[in-house]
Parts: structure tokens; sequence; C-alpha cells
């Protein structure tokens, strides 16, 4: 999931098929691209970038890249 580019659409008030509807995308497209199962072309985040007035770098982050997964050590 890409929170930040979900926080920032709620932020500026559109539901997804509104920023589909922008980008001139379906609304499955753009919910994958919100949900990081797809990367999206360059013009897609400018056009983003644009719309959201956030840089792409930040609407781009993922947030599962932030958690690191804790292995569970067991004693044997």
């Amino acid at each position: 999931m890409r929170t930040r580019l979900k926080e920032a659409r709620r932020k500026a008030g559109m539901t997804q098929q509104q920023v589909a509807d922008e980008l001139g995308v379906s609304l499955r497209y753009y919910q994958k691209i919100e949900y990081a199962e797809l990367g999206g072309s360059f013009e897609v985040w400018d056009a983003l970038e644009d719309l959201l007035g956030v840089h792409q770098r930040i609407l781009r982050e993922n947030s599962s890249r932030h958690l690191g997964k804790v292995k569970s050590q067991s004693k044997h």
C-alpha cells in the first residue's frame, strides 16, 4: 500500500475514481498503483505529482518498504 499516495488523495478531497478520471485511466489501474500492485508510467506519476501537489518520490513510497520483517527465533 502506498499510504502517502492515499493520504495525499484524501487530503485533496478526491476519490479513487476522481483521480482515475483526471489521469485518464481506469479505476482498477489507479487502484493497482495505490495498492502498490503496479508501478505505473512516468506520465502517470508526473500527473499525480501535479494533481496532488506532492513530489512523486514521496507518493511512490511503499509502506511495506519501511516495515522490517521480524524473524521468529525458536530454541532447539
